[in-house]
């Protein structure tokens, strides 16, 4: 049997990078970790081979040689998803369908043969199974979240490394929250699922044998979902790895805010070698946070909460939304004042939107506000709901949140704020800066592309110079962040173009 595994292309979107990847020669941010883990499921004694259409083009001749065709998606893929099912139909190839697109809406796609939808652990080998008796079925589908401790390793040789800018790794499923705009709960439930600490190892080390070094982002909703085995098993076995083989990954994550309320945990993340994580912080409205569920949030310095992360020498990155049945006018410049005093650089701000199989889309729906499908992608300025302020109001200001923070002076001015204190604690130095600078030297053929791209065609020139020079003779340590930071804001620029 000839499998082919397909991962359809993405657009560019806030998260894509593809402006900044440029600067690099890398083609996408991160690898389908989905499907080279459903890969390593199939039997040993089935050929393989990956199309990341991120990363090279789908061709006929892919096409022709596979028996089956196995694809995973997210929802902002679906237009890329329905090209690739009509490609594979018109070729006579069978598609089998999975992943967080198909398990909460497989009923908008014509062509596919066989969905194994939910998690993989439990309704793949059922398909399998069934293959093998020459009868597999159309549906496949669970409503069980499987322990995790049968969960291979992925098949990293089927990736061509070298086009990815940073591998990943998942270490547990499942979220301890349950915010109403967000459907990770619907997927992997609310109880947190790990992998043993062994298992972290095992893929760490066969990402290390398979030659991968650089930045590592562990894919999970909430990293710290389950603390107490974090900080008793599983970050002091990272950090023996890390130091037993001098630190080849720059860690990265996503996590609650709630992980500004524990040092020891957060000392410990930045001795295992995590150096950023991403924080949904969603608004300053205590109202809309109140409305949402997002509890964790509430009664909360917010900036403060954020500057302690920062603190401890972890890159905070937030995600913001605006568009709550709670928001007034005042929220937008509350939500620009709110980034901009914490400093964040990577600040994702979005309209409120309901995927399939969350609460609030189920809400909306009920109260006939729900208007389309959500598209997947929080920064295109497009909303399902119905939003109670109404659409030109949440428009306008959204747009204004967008030049608040992404025109060249208030971005350049935060970037510069935040390399003006910064600092890593000085316990952590000894292995924080290696890593830090082996990371960047590898890219370091990138500064002078900046010279050229940012530096004398860029509108925003003046200001990369300015903080150029300023890093140079105030904080010359931080210069390769600098520079980092400058290629980030040119490609949010780019994102954003129509509305700055």
């Amino acid at each position: 049997m000839r499998a082919l595994l397909i991962y359809p292309q993405n657009p560019e979107t806030f998260w894509s990078f593809k402006h900044a990847l440029k600067f690099i020669s890398k083609k996408a941010l991160h690898p389908p970790l989905g499907l080279v883990t459903v890969a390593a499921m199939l039997p040993a004694s089935w050929e393989k081979k990956l199309i990341d259409e991120n990363v090279e083009p789908l061709k006929d001749k892919h096409l022709q040689w596979a028996d089956y065709v196995f694809i995973s998606a997210m929802a902002i893929q679906r237009k890329s998803v329905k090209r690739v099912v009509a490609r594979c139909r018109a070729m006579g190839v069978k598609v089998v369908a999975g992943g967080p697109l198909f398990t909460t809406d497989h009923q908008d796609f014509e062509g596919v043969d066989h969905f194994v939808l939910g998690e993989a652990e439990v309704t793949l080998p059922h398909f399998l199974e069934d293959l093998e008796a020459d009868h597999p079925r159309p549906l496949y589908t669970t409503d069980q979240f499987p322990a995790l401790a049968a969960t291979p390793p992925p098949l990293w040789g089927l990736l061509k490394l070298r086009r990815y800018a940073s591998m990943s790794l998942q270490y547990s499923r499942g979220c301890p929250f349950q915010c109403e705009f967000c459907d990770i709960t619907s997927l992997f439930g609310r109880r947190v699922r790990t992998k043993s600490a062994e298992q972290v190892l095992a893929e760490m080390d066969s990402l290390y044998a398979a030659g991968w070094r650089g930045a590592l982002f562990i894919v999970d909703d909430n990293f710290i979902g389950n603390k107490a085995k974090l900080k008793k098993e599983v970050l002091p076995a990272i950090i023996c790895w890390m130091n037993r083989h001098r630190h080849p990954f720059v860690l990265s994550t996503e996590a609650s805010i709630d992980l500004s309320d524990d040092e020891p945990l957060m000392r410990m993340m930045v001795r295992a070698g995590f150096d950023g994580v991403f924080v949904g912080i969603e608004t300053p409205n205590e109202e809309s946070l109140a409305e949402c569920s997002k509890l964790q949030n509430r009664n909360r310095d917010l900036v403060a909460c954020v500057k302690k992360i920062q603190g401890f020498g972890l890159e905070v990155r937030g995600g913001f939304i605006v568009g709550f049945d709670s928001d007034t006018p005042s929220v937008f410049e509350q939500q620009i004042e709110l980034i901009q005093d914490s400093r964040i650089i990577t600040a994702m701000v979005g309209l409120l939107n309901a995927p399939r199989g969350s609460r609030l889309y189920q809400r909306v729906a009920q109260e006939g506000r729900l208007l389309t499908e959500a598209t997947g992608d929080n920064t295109d300025f497009s909303t399902n709901i119905m939003p109670r302020m109404g659409q030109e109001a949440l428009s306008q200001g959204y747009s204004e949140i967008i030049s608040g923070i992404y025109s060249p002076k208030p971005y350049f001015k935060r970037v510069r704020d935040y390399l003006r204190d910064y600092h890593v604690p000085e316990k952590n130095k000894a292995h924080f800066h290696p890593r830090y600078v082996r990371l960047h030297s590898g890219y370091a053929w990138a500064f002078p592309k900046t010279l050229v791209v940012l530096g004398v065609k860029d509108r925003a020139r003046w200001q990369y110079w300015k903080l150029l020079l300023w890093s140079l003779f105030r904080r010359p340590g931080c210069l390769p962040m600098a520079v980092t930071f400058a290629i980030y804001g040119f490609h949010f620029r780019k994102v954003f173009q129509a509305s700055l």
